[in-house]
């Protein structure tokens, strides 16, 4: 051990007649602590939203969306084949997107209807695993129903029909009324031509299960339909309007969008999720930088009060750095003490932070003591993801704000003349 760390550690140590100093370093200690761990809890509450919201997200959007400028892609397989030859994609579906109107013949409400093939519709986006009633082979398949002239469900004396199953959201099916079996209208704004002029076009399903997607916006507006429904009602014949890609990597989707539009070539486009929902995951990005700032400010403060201390010190000390210059230390030496002690200060902070800040993770994670309303967020509790990468980061910059807080004292420190002190004290 370097003389100057022992010295730098006996300073830690007051004398009796020194105890506002050791309070005050008490008090810097506990201020970096504060700080850090306050600044580790939120960043992982920040990362917790994020990846829950991705999550959320992706369970109901591809990872890649493959479209044409063209419009409706006429040889649809071809480009499906294409795309799930490459090693890095893991399912690739063909889809027909696009809007309509779901009426139940009291209420009417404005969907997207997405039809993807019944038999690969949990390939590329995860539809099985949300759906909270019905099944996803019930997608597309007969139904039987009993529907009147009026078109409302009446058992007794309804007339059966067929009906292809359709799968819609949990919220959508709330505020229409509808439950498995019931068989709805779905209308094309664009209709059909007639002699009398354009005509909404009319096409009946039954409801053959619905889903939970966890976010009022899909819920409420997101219906699926069979592939060859979806085609037959947006009278694209054998077309579709893009194709839905899950890779194996989330965070190289860029990537692999690049390659399959150089492969495929134009028209054709393709957009991954952090390119659609590119405004959304920014603006998360920033307010993660600015809680960030904001809340070093904490570790600053902390850092004026390791200023106060070692100046405080130096004060006290005089006489012994008098002594240790006239022994011989240079000036280099004495400097390297003061900034030990307070470097110690700011790791002894840091770590207790560090640990802090694990631990109530780690109880915000497991006991969920903290209750958000469910009718402004859409999750119930604080989300938590710890990142060793946000805890190292926070780390590293608080003991790097508390070192350069030990340079003002310590310069000062090494700055007396040790005649001047020895003469008048």
């Amino acid at each position: 051990m370097s003389y100057e760390l022992m010295i730098g550690l006996r300073y830690l140590r007051a004398k009796r007649k020194e105890g506002f100093i050791s309070l005050i370093t008490m008090i810097s200690i506990f201020g970096v602590m504060i700080g850090v761990m306050t600044l580790n809890i939120v960043l992982a509450v920040m990362t917790g939203f994020e990846e829950d919201l991705r999550d959320r997200i992706l369970g109901f959007n591809p990872h890649i969306m493959v479209v044409s400028y063209a419009g409706v892609i006429e040889d649809g397989e071809t480009v499906v084949g294409v795309v799930r030859a490459r090693d890095d994609v893991v399912a690739a579906t063909p889809l027909v997107y696009g809007q309509a109107m779901l009426s139940t013949g009291h209420s009417v409400s404005g969907v997207i209807v997405r039809g993807v093939p019944p038999d690969m519709g949990d390939a590329a986006v995860d539809l099985r695993k949300h759906l909270v009633s019905g099944t996803i082979e019930g997608l597309g398949a007969p139904h039987e129903v009993s529907i009147d002239e009026h078109g409302k469900v009446d058992t007794d004396t309804g007339r059966p029909i067929t009906l292809s199953g359709i799968i819609l959201g949990e919220e959508l099916a709330q505020q229409l009324g509808v439950r498995i079996g019931d068989p709805v209208s779905v209308v094309s704004p664009l209709g059909t031509p007639s002699p009398v002029g354009m005509v909404p076009k009319v096409k009946r399903y039954a409801v053959a299960g619905t889903f939970d997607s966890g976010m009022f916006e899909y819920d409420a507006s997101l219906i699926y339909m069979g592939l060859t429904d979806a085609q037959r009602f947006f009278g694209l014949g054998a077309g579709i309007t893009g194709v839905e890609v899950r890779v194996a990597d989330i965070h190289s989707s860029n990537v692999t969008a690049r390659d399959i539009e150089r492969v495929l070539g134009t028209p054709f486009r393709a957009r991954d999720w952090m390119e659609v929902n590119r405004n959304l995951f920014l603006a998360f990005r920033l307010e993660k930088v600015v809680y960030f700032i904001v809340l070093t400010l904490i570790v600053l403060v902390a850092a004026f009060n390791i200023v106060a201390t070692l100046i405080m010190v130096v004060m006290e000390k005089r006489k012994d750095i008098a002594i240790l210059k006239s022994m011989g230390a240079a000036n280099g030496s004495i400097a390297r003490i003061f900034m030990l002690k307070g470097l110690i200060v700011g790791v002894v902070g840091t770590g207790l932070g560090v640990v802090g800040g694990y631990v109530g993770c780690l109880l915000l994670s497991r006991y969920q003591f903290i209750e958000l309303p469910k009718d402004v967020f859409y999750v119930s509790t604080l989300p938590v993801r710890i990142d060793a990468e946000n805890f190292a980061t926070v780390a590293l910059v608080s003991v790097v704000i508390c070192l350069l807080a030990t340079i003002y004292p310590a310069r000062q420190a090494a700055g007396l003349a040790p005649v001047e002190v020895i003469r008048y004290e």
